[in-house]
């Protein structure tokens, strides 16, 4: 299909040493059927396990596949752009190695690209054994982000998709610390395109993204494309502000009718309604500063600690 262009796929993978194997295993026939060059960077974000040993055995019988191994866990997002940064494909789909998403799904995307698109992103379908709880606080969130955002950012999205080295190149120059791939990718712009899927089930292993993971990759979608928060408590405070104006002049013109009643409930309720906004403020202006303290500190993304053998 795309025989004349060389095609990469990254993989980020954090303890997948049962799933590299398979993953490759699948890959292989898939890749093999569409390009006559293909490259796959396997990215070891600081596994505890033997994830990089595995990936060494295979870069040892396939002199296409590169591993890298990351000094330690810089997150998942961190690792996908250090794998884009070691691809040289014309062509690069990013994808997760836990058999989550599907190799066979790949010509589709090719498909797509061959219509003009640059960037071919991926949407996947709820399955029967997707969880209540993620299938309704993955819809509240794109929800709320969208609401929040400038930037249109599909729900449901994953970070498995096609882009051309044109939009690779692009994405490279985004260099903040704190990363949203999917934010990003749709902030960028181009031609860009959506392929639905079907999630296959685990192969081996459980999922990374703990309700602590998922938390804070939530607070930084929303505070890598929205200032609205902050004008929101703004907003909030200002209504609060004119609340305790009104109940102050009331409170003022009771006191001099003579009809004060001593009493703890209203002082309370106010403290505790006018504290809790403050802190939820300081808390949102934290997130905000934070993100520029990183910025300004200017560290670089990740280190390497081993690779499986120079790139030309």
């Amino acid at each position: 299909m795309i025989q004349e262009k060389l095609l990469s796929i990254v993989t980020p993978c954090y303890n997948e040493e049962k799933n590299i194997e398979q993953l490759y295993n699948e890959l292989l026939p898939v890749l093999k059927n569409i390009c006559s060059h293909y490259e796959i960077v396997f990215v070891d974000d600081g596994s505890k396990d033997n994830t990089f040993s595995v990936i060494k055995e295979i870069a040892e019988k396939n002199k296409n596949v590169i591993g890298l191994s990351l000094s330690r866990n810089f997150g998942h997002q961190v690792a996908i752009m250090a794998g884009l940064q070691h691809s040289k494909g014309d062509l690069v789909v990013m994808m997760d190695a836990d058999m989550q998403h599907p190799p066979e799904i790949i010509p589709q995307l090719i498909f797509e690209y061959e219509k003009g698109f640059d960037i071919v992103n991926t949407k996947r379908l709820d399955s029967e054994d997707t969880g209540f709880f993620k299938k309704i606080s993955s819809r509240c969130f794109y929800r709320f982000i969208n609401f929040l955002s400038d930037v249109k950012i599909e729900p449901a999205a994953a970070d498995f998709r096609l882009m051309t080295r044109k939009a690779v190149n692009a994405f490279l120059q985004l260099e903040e610390k704190d990363r949203f791939t999917r934010g990003l990718v749709s902030w960028m712009g181009f031609k860009q395109s959506v392929v639905e899927y079907n999630a296959s089930s685990r192969f081996a292993g459980k999922s990374k993204y703990t309700f602590r993971k998922m938390l804070r990759f939530g607070i930084d979608g929303i505070t890598s494309f929205s200032s609205k928060p902050l004008r929101i408590s703004f907003y909030t405070g200002f209504i609060v502000f004119l609340a305790g104006l009104i109940y102050a002049l009331y409170a003022i013109v009771q006191n001099i009718k003579g009809e004060t009643v001593p009493g703890w409930t209203s002082i309370l309720v106010t403290v505790l309604i006018i504290g809790g906004i403050q802190l939820l403020s300081i808390g949102i202006i934290g997130e905000y500063i934070a993100r520029i303290f990183n910025e300004a500190k200017a560290r670089p993304l990740y280190f390497i600690k081993d690779i499986t053998k120079q790139e030309h």
